[in-house]
């Protein structure tokens, strides 16, 4: 996979909608599930090209820094050859001071050449420098992606448990209205009632028949002091 194709890939999923793509799923949670797998496979993939691109930078940034190194000391032997040759050439040793002079310029020509070669990189490291940032950027987005995914299949998990559950207890509660208890006892109540009232009918019948044996008796007194008092009027 190329570093283009691998960028883009990223760039590609980390700016995926979830929401958006969540409200045109028929199963919501079956597709936040095969994203998830997807984003997974997609990021272990990407890491993978990262890694060996990130690589691959710090081989050219560590070829740079030698040749940088490299430019400095060729530097350093050149200025110690010519000094050394100008010191042979004040003693009047001629022969000695150009070979000297010879050894300065080969160290010059390594120093132009390393000077170059850490020239020539220069460009291509800065543009893997770039390449780089911009894949950890996209790698962190599609992680945090991946995460926002995660939660929402969770959220989505425990919102259609949730509603299973309501459901099942709305479910219940029809079956009580059917079945509802309270009507029997309802039925129970007006037996008792019914009970109570026959109670207090044969009560109330109960009084009348006393009452009226009471005044039977109240009549049978009456007579009894009429015909006493008929007798006493007569005898006198």
């Amino acid at each position: 996979m190329s570093k283009q194709s691998v960028l883009g890939r990223v760039t590609q999923l980390a700016r995926a909608n979830i929401n958006a793509l969540i409200d045109q799923a028929e199963d919501p949670q079956k597709m936040l599930d095969q994203l998830i797998r997807d984003y997974s496979g997609n990021i272990a993939e990407a890491e993978e090209a990262v890694a060996g691109t990130i690589g691959n930078l710090r081989l050219l940034e560590q070829d740079h820094r030698e040749d940088v190194d490299a430019a400095r000391e060729w530097g350093a032997k050149a200025v110690a050859a010519s000094r050394k040759a100008d010191e042979l050439r004040a003693g009047s040793s001629a022969e000695e001071a150009d070979r000297f002079d010879s050894l300065a310029k080969v160290a010059l020509q390594r120093q132009l050449r390393a000077e170059k070669e850490a020239r020539t990189a220069e460009p291509t490291i800065a543009a893997q420098t770039e390449v780089v940032a911009g894949l950890k950027d996209g790698l962190a987005k599609m992680r945090t992606k991946l995460t926002e995914l995660t939660a929402k299949r969770d959220e989505l998990v425990a919102r259609a448990g949730s509603a299973r559950a309501q459901n099942t207890m709305s479910d219940a509660v029809k079956n009580i209205d059917v079945l509802d208890p309270t009507s029997e006892l309802s039925r129970f109540e007006e037996k008792v009632r019914r009970e109570e009232a026959r109670a207090m009918g044969k009560q109330e019948l109960a009084a009348s028949s006393l009452d009226a044996q009471f005044e039977e008796l109240d009549s049978l007194g009456d007579a009894a002091e009429i015909e006493a008092r008929l007798a006493a009027l007569k005898n006198s």
